[in-house]
C-alpha cells in the first residue's frame, strides 16, 4: 500500500505568489541598527558640547555636562582659568529628599529652568512644578510656590532696565510700567489689524487678551522698534489638522514664487515716554525687503543708543543691498553705501558691524568672490580691505574696540585642511596682525565671552570627539573643559565614519563628504551604497564634526541594516568654498546637484570593491527629498531606490524666498492704460515678476526604481501639494510607488520621527538586500516615542 504524498509544490507556489523570493537575498541587520540608533548613542556618550552661559558683565559662564559620572553643573571663571563644580549635588539631592519625602539621584538631577544669578550667589529652578531658590552661601535650599500660582508672562517684552513693558492686545501695541501696581496700560497705536498687527501672531483673533509684541528695545531702554508686516493682499494657504475631535483649518499667509502680492513691510519706532512713534522712510523699490529671511541677524542691527537704527535694505530679485541709518527721531534714512551681486547677494553671512556708534563699520561682502571684510567711516566711504585671500570669512564672534581687533571665523584657508572646518582667526582693523588662533586640525565651533576676549572651543572631526577648552585672545588655551567619553560606545563595536574627498563631475572640483559603514563590516563582501543628500546652497548634508545626534548622525544607524551610507556635497551646495561654488546651481534648482552626486558614487565603486554600485539608494529630507526624487528619475539606470520626504517637489508652490533667490526672478515691465482720477486716460508702468520652476513631476514618466513618498499633512512650511502633485502624476503616468501621509506632523517629525527612520529601514533592506520581512511591529523603544 502507498503512502499518501504531502502537497508541498502547490503550498510552495502559494507562497512566492504572496512573497518575492531571492535567491541572492542579505539579511539586514536590524538588531545592529537598534544599538544604534541616535537615542543609543546619545545615552552612551552623553554630552558632547559645553554650551557656556556666560553671565552678564563677566568672563565667568557656568554650563551643564553628562558622563558616565552623571549630570554636573560647573562654573569657569576664565581669567583665572579656574573650573569648579558650581554646588554640592549629594548636599542638594539631600535637601530635595526631605522636601518631597522621596529619594534623589544626586548623579541625574532634573533641575528644570535653571538660572544662576551671580550677584546675590544663588540660583532657581523648579522640581515637580515647585519653584526653588539655592543659595550657595551656606548651600540652603529654599522652597518657593507652585508653578500654577505664578502667572505667565510670555505676552511681556521687558526693556532692558527693567522700567517698561511692551506688549499687544487686538493687534495694536501697549506699554505699561513694569512697576505701577494698578498696571495702566498705555495704547500706543490704533491702526494694527489681522495680517497687519504689530503682534508676534499676526493671525490672532483673540479679542482683549495681552499678547507678545513685535517691540524690539534699544540697550537703552529710550526707546524701541516694530518691523511691521502688511499681509493683507498676500494669498492664504491651508493645513487641516485631521486629529483634533472635529478637522480644524489653519490658515496661513504664503506669497509663492512670482506671485505679483508680496508682504509689505515697514519700521516704526516708538517712545515709550512721550508716546510718540515715527515710520522710517525706507520706500525705493517695488517688493522690496527690510532685512528678513535669510539674513543674518535679521539684517537689522542696533547699537547701545537708541539715536539711530541700522538697516539692510534688498530688492525683489536678491542682487542690489542698501546700508541705511535712520533718525530714530525724524525717521529719515540715508544710504551709507550699497553694493550689487549676481546672481543674489549672499544675505546669510551679511553682517554690519557698528564701531562706537557709528564712526567706523565693518561691512562682509564677496565683491571679489570670496567672503571678506571691508572697512568703513562715518560717512559710508570704503577705508580698508581688512581681510583678503582666497577663503571665506564666516561670523564675526567679538570685536575689541579698544585694541581695533576683530574676532572672526573662516573656512578654507588652512592649506592641505577640510575646507568646511571652522576656524577662529583675529585681525587688526586695519587688516594687518592676522592670526589663526585654533591650530588644531579640526572643526572649532566657538562661543565667545560678552566681555573680555575669552573663547569657548568645541573642537572636533567625525572621527575626533569633542574636545571643549577655554581659549584667551591669543588663542592659547587656559583650561581643558571636557572630552566627549565614548568608551561605552566603543565598547558596544562603534567605529568612525570616514572622510573622503573625490571630484565634482567636471572632472577638476573637490567635493568632499563622509562614509559610514556596518559596525560588523566585511572587506570580502558586496554592499549596497545609499547616499544621504541635501543640494544645499546654504547647507550640505555630511558632518564635518563628531556627532552622535540629528539627521547627520543618522546614517550611523542606517548603515547597520547592512549599507555603506555616504553625504557629500556638490557644485552649489554651500556658501563655505567662495562664490562660483555657491552659486553654481541657480536657475537649475531641480537639476544642479544630480551629476555630482552620481560620479561621486561612480569613484568611491571604482576606488572600493566592497561597493556594489548595481545597487544604489538615494534618501533625504525637504530639499534632500526633492533631490533624491529627481535623481531617482533623471537617472533611472543607475539610482535604484529612493525614500523622500518633506520633499519641495514643485517650487512653484514653495515659499518665495528660498524659491526666487535661489533659482532667480525676473523683473518684468508692461505700459498699461488706466483712468485716473479725472476719468483721463494716462498710461502707467506697472512691474511685474516671473519666476518659473522645474518640477519632479514634469519626470514622473522616467520611474523604474522603488519610490517611497512621505509628507506630514500639517507641513506648513514645505506644504504637503509638493508631494501630492507628484503624485498625482505619477498615477497619471501608470507608475507604482509607495507614499505614507505622517498625522498631525509640521515639517518636522517629532515624535514620529523613530517610526519614518524604521519606515527608511526597512524599505532600502527590502529593495536593495531582498529582506522582506511579515513583522507588523516596529517595537519602538519608550525612550524614543
Amino acid at each position: 500500500m502507498k503512502k499518501a504524498t504531502k502537497t508541498i509544490v502547490p503550498v510552495f507556489l502559494l507562497w512566492i505568489g504572496f512573497f518575492p523570493l531571492n535567491i541572492n537575498a542579505q539579511k539586514a541587520n536590524f538588531e545592529l541598527a537598534e544599538r544604534f540608533t541616535t537615542q543609543m548613542m546619545q545615552k552612551m556618550v552623553g554630552s558632547t558640547t559645553v554650551n557656556p552661559r556666560w553671565i552678564e558683565d563677566t568672563d565667568t559662564f557656568w554650563y551643564t555636562y553628562e558622563s558616565s559620572e552623571g549630570k554636573n553643573w560647573y562654573f569657569v571663571d576664565a581669567p583665572k582659568g579656574t573650573q569648579r563644580l558650581l554646588f554640592d549635588q549629594e548636599e542638594m539631592a539631600s535637601q530635595l529628599s526631605e522636601t518631597f519625602s522621596r529619594s534623589f539621584n544626586a548623579k541625574d538631577l532634573d533641575l528644570k529652568d535653571f538660572e544662576y544669578d551671580t550677584d546675590k550667589n544663588l540660583f532657581t529652578f523648579h522640581v515637580d512644578s515647585i519653584n526653588f531658590t539655592y543659595n550657595l552661601n551656606g548651600n540652603r535650599l529654599v522652597k518657593g510656590d507652585s508653578l500654577s500660582e505664578e502667572k505667565e508672562e510670555n505676552w511681556a517684552t521687558y526693556s532692558p532696565d527693567s522700567t517698561w513693558i511692551a506688549f499687544a492686545k487686538n493687534h495694536n501695541l501697549y506699554v505699561m510700567k513694569a512697576d505701577d501696581p494698578d498696571s495702566v496700560e498705555h495704547q500706543l497705536t490704533e491702526n494694527g489689524e489681522k495680517w497687519f498687527s504689530y503682534q508676534a501672531n499676526d493671525s490672532d483673533t483673540t479679542s482683549d487678551k495681552r499678547l507678545r509684541s513685535r517691540a524690539n528695545w534699544f540697550e537703552d531702554s529710550q526707546k524701541f522698534w516694530v518691523k511691521r508686516q502688511d499681509k493683507r493682499k498676500v494669498p492664504e494657504l491651508w493645513v487641516i489638522n485631521s486629529l483634533k475631535k472635529r478637522p480644524e483649518l489653519e490658515t496661513y499667509k504664503y506669497p509663492m514664487p512670482g506671485e505679483e502680492e508680496m508682504y509689505v513691510d515697514e519700521i516704526r519706532v516708538f517712545n515709550p515716554q512721550t508716546k510718540d512713534n515715527v515710520l522710517l522712510d525706507t520706500d525705493k523699490w517695488e517688493d522690496q525687503a527690510l532685512g528678513g529671511a535669510y539674513f543674518n541677524r535679521g539684517g537689522i542691527f542696533e547699537t547701545y543708543r537708541s539715536d539711530y537704527l541700522y538697516i539692510l535694505r534688498r530688492d525683489r530679485m536678491w542682487q542690489k543691498i542698501d546700508v541705511l541709518k535712520a533718525n530714530t527721531s525724524t525717521g529719515e534714512t540715508e544710504v551709507l553705501f550699497s553694493e550689487e551681486s549676481k546672481p543674489y547677494f549672499n544675505t546669510r553671512f551679511a553682517r554690519l558691524a557698528i564701531i562706537d556708534e557709528g564712526k567706523e563699520y565693518i561691512w562682509w561682502s564677496e565683491r571679489t568672490g570670496w567672503g571678506q571684510l571691508y572697512r568703513y567711516d562715518a560717512e559710508g566711504n570704503l577705508k580698508n580691505r581688512v581681510t583678503t585671500g582666497a577663503f571665506v570669512v564666516g561670523d564675526i564672534e567679538r570685536i575689541d574696540t579698544t585694541a581695533q581687533t576683530i574676532y572672526f571665523t573662516g573656512y578654507g584657508r588652512e592649506k592641505g585642511q577640510n575646507p568646511y572646518y571652522e576656524n577662529l582667526y583675529s585681525v587688526k582693523f586695519n587688516g594687518k596682525s592676522f592670526k589663526h588662533l585654533t591650530p588644531e586640525d579640526a572643526n572649532h565651533a566657538i562661543n565667545a565671552s560678552q566681555e573680555g576676549n575669552y573663547f569657548v572651543d568645541n573642537y572636533s572631526r567625525v572621527d575626533l570627539p569633542t574636545i571643549s577648552v577655554l581659549r584667551d585672545g591669543t588663542g592659547k588655551i587656559i583650561t581643558r573643559l571636557q572630552e566627549a567619553n565614548i568608551s561605552k560606545m566603543k565598547e558596544q563595536g562603534w567605529q568612525a565614519p570616514e572622510s573622503f574627498k573625490v571630484k565634482a563631475a567636471d572632472g577638476a572640483t573637490d567635493i568632499y563628504g563622509v562614509m559610514w559603514k556596518p559596525f560588523d563590516f566585511d572587506s570580502t563582501k558586496k554592499y549596497p551604497i545609499i547616499s544621504y543628500v541635501y543640494p544645499g546652497p546654504q547647507v550640505e548634508p555630511f558632518p564635518a564634526n563628531f556627532t552622535v545626534s540629528g539627521s547627520r548622525a543618522r546614517p550611523t544607524t542606517l548603515a547597520q541594516v547592512g549599507f555603506v551610507v555616504i553625504a557629500m556635497g556638490q557644485r552649489g551646495g554651500s556658501p563655505l568654498r567662495n562664490k562660483y561654488y555657491h552659486n553654481y546651481g541657480y536657475g537649475d534648482m531641480r537639476d544642479y546637484p544630480l551629476a555630482d552626486n552620481k560620479y561621486g558614487i561612480e569613484q568611491l565603486a571604482a576606488r572600493h570593491s566592497f561597493i556594489d554600485a548595481s545597487r544604489v539608494g538615494i534618501y533625504g529630507h525637504s530639499g534632500g527629498g526633492f533631490m533624491s526624487t529627481a535623481a531617482l528619475l533623471t537617472y533611472p539606470e543607475f539610482y535604484d531606490v529612493a525614500v523622500s520626504s518633506a520633499g519641495n517637489h514643485d517650487n512653484n508652490v514653495y515659499n518665495v524666498w528660498w524659491s526666487e533667490v535661489h533659482n532667480g526672478v525676473k523683473e518684468k515691465r508692461k505700459t498699461v492704460t488706466k483712468m485716473n482720477e479725472d476719468s483721463v486716460e494716462v498710461k502707467e508702468e506697472v512691474i511685474t515678476f516671473d519666476a518659473p520652476i522645474e518640477t519632479n513631476a514634469a519626470l514622473a514618466k522616467n520611474l523604474q526604481g522603488k519610490l517611497l513618498l512621505v509628507h506630514g499633512d500639517m507641513d506648513n512650511n514645505v506644504h504637503p501639494a509638493n508631494t501630492i502633485r507628484l503624485a498625482d502624476a505619477l498615477i497619471k503616468a501608470g507608475k507604482r510607488f509607495d507614499m505614507m501621509i505622517l498625522p498631525g506632523r509640521r515639517h518636522g517629525f517629532g515624535p514620529y520621527q523613530p517610526y519614518f527612520n524604521r519606515m527608511t529601514w526597512y524599505y532600502f533592506a527590502e529593495h536593495l538586500l531582498g529582506d522582506y520581512r511579515l513583522n507588523v511591529d516596529f517595537n519602538i523603544p519608550k525612550s524614543e516615542d
